[in-house]
């Protein structure tokens, strides 16, 4: 597990921002064929085809480069829809997460611990 500092997540957020912009955006468009897929997988067994397969399918593969280059870079993807992510951290001698999603501050003001989740949020110690 790569560990942040503050200072690192912080120089990583305008590029993972515009990336978690593309994921929605992307999330979006696989909700508008979503009804269309599953008609289409029903229908496979008899050569079943859809409507706008080929932007799904692309949606889809777009989706898994990006949160795999995130996850190559680090840092955890909580959720899609929300713009969601974490930073592995060290706070005290122990592991925490930055926390951050899209709409907030271009730089991470929230931390949890690693089993709080995002209902845990705290805001950084004014020292880190």
């Amino acid at each position: 597990m790569k560990v942040f500092t503050l200072q690192e997540a912080n120089a990583l957020l305008p590029d993972v921002a515009a990336n978690l912009k593309e994921v929605k955006n992307l999330y979006s468009t696989i909700g508008i064929y979503r009804e269309s897929a599953r008609a289409a997988a029903v229908a496979s067994e008899f050569g079943g085809g859809m409507q706008g397969g080929s932007r799904y399918v692309q949606a889809l593969y777009e989706i898994g480069k990006i949160t795999t280059e995130l996850h190559e870079l680090g840092v955890q993807l909580k959720d899609y829809s929300r713009g969601l992510i974490d930073f592995p951290s060290m706070m005290d001698g122990r592991v925490v997460l930055l926390c951050w999603q899209l709409g907030e501050d271009e730089r991470i003001e929230w931390w949890h611990e690693l089993e709080a989740g995002f209902a845990g949020r705290q805001p950084l110690p004014d020292e880190l």
